[in-house]
């Protein structure tokens, strides 16, 4: 066992994760309020960092690994920034978003796991580095820690974590498992995303409403835009999932195809190879040269040139709009918030998750 542990990186500004330049969010109220989510997102990196500290040396060890590789920070980020209608960064914020983000990071050792996902976040994933028993206990231990810093937050605190846990479970056992028959493919999948991811971002949403005194009216709004937003995140990693390996932080392209996992691209695909030939002909080259090929076929040309066809061609063009249709609505959905900067940035928040390329 390899007791290493990556080298911690800092979790981007706001401006850095929504992709904002100088010119935008430029008034004296932005700047004070990008200040307010960035002082916060530091507060919370150090509680993070001390979430997942043990007395144990391997548990202690093995907790800060996929920490220490970085990340995006979506959750905590979303959850500072709509705090920002009600008091700020409360007490009370800060430890809703370490225990949303705490419950994420536990949700990745258990999905590396039943992926078979060799890479997370650029570095080795943590059950190919710790084997799997140690990499799913770990993420055990991290669904307790979360649960003991929401057993700070009272009742509703605790309940709404519960439930986004049972949602996370759900949607994990419905990916694993498959649509039944009869059953809609397409309408299966996205609903395995909006239990698997967009619950987690929901509650990232609700928590910075929750937990900031903020008028209890915009609950609702920003759960659905958290949703929303988190369907159309994980729709465009499936685009991404087909980038060649330079762009993608070093994980290999159609990982996800590999591991089983039908990704709306290939369900489009699916569906079209019953009326068109060239899609039956793609699709019988992803089943004989992608899925389930070994670590020594992904370098094979046969291989490559199967997943650079299928993120060629319509079916993933057909993905990304749908992705951004998700994204539009998520955007439609803040209608009943009031307008400003907190408005005006989860809406550069919706666009940023389908704008990037990793």
């Amino acid at each position: 066992m390899n007791p290493s542990v990556p080298v911690a990186r800092r979790a981007p500004s706001l401006r850095a994760s929504l992709g904002i330049g100088e010119r935008l969010f430029a008034s004296p109220a932005d700047r004070r309020f990008i200040t307010a989510v960035d002082d916060g997102l530091e507060v919370v990196e150090h509680a993070l960092e001390a979430a997942m500290h043990s007395a144990d040396t391997l548990a202690d060890t093995t907790s800060r690994y996929l920490l220490a590789a970085g990340g995006k920070r979506i959750r905590p980020t979303l959850t500072l920034l709509i705090a920002q209608l009600g008091r700020g960064v409360t007490d009370e914020v800060v430890k809703a978003a370490v225990s949303i983000e705490t419950t994420h990071l536990a949700s990745l050792y258990h999905d590396d796991v039943m992926d078979e996902a060799p890479v997370r976040r650029g570095v080795p994933a943590a059950h190919v580095t710790y084997g799997n028993n140690v990499a799913i206990l770990t993420g055990d231990l991290l669904f307790a820690r979360a649960s003991l810093i929401t057993a700070d937050l009272g009742v509703e605190g605790i309940r709404m974590q519960a439930e986004t846990f049972q949602r996370l479970c759900l949607g994990q056992l419905h990916e694993t498992t498959g649509p039944r028959e009869g059953e809609d493919a397409v309408a299966h999948y996205i609903q395995v995303l909006s239990d698997k991811t967009g619950s987690l971002i929901a509650t990232a949403a609700r928590a910075g409403v929750l937990f900031s005194g903020a008028d209890r009216a915009y609950l609702e709004p920003v759960a659905v835009f958290g949703e929303k937003v988190g369907v159309a995140f994980q729709l465009v990693d499936d685009v991404i999932d087909l980038a060649p390996a330079g762009d993608r932080t070093g994980k290999i392209a159609g990982n996800d195809l590999r591991a089983g996992v039908d990704t709306l691209p290939l369900l489009h695909l699916r569906a079209l190879a019953s009326t068109d030939p060239d899609a039956a002909a793609l699709l019988r080259r992803i089943e004989d040269d992608v899925r389930d090929a070994d670590d020594d076929a992904v370098d094979t040309e046969a291989y490559q040139s199967a997943v650079a066809a299928l993120r060629d061609h319509e079916a993933t063009a057909t993905t990304r709009a749908v992705a951004v249709r998700w994204a539009e609505e998520a955007v439609d959905a803040l209608g009943p918030l009031p307008d400003g900067t907190v408005k005006k940035a989860l809406t550069r928040f919706a666009e940023s998750v389908v704008d990037r390329s990793r």
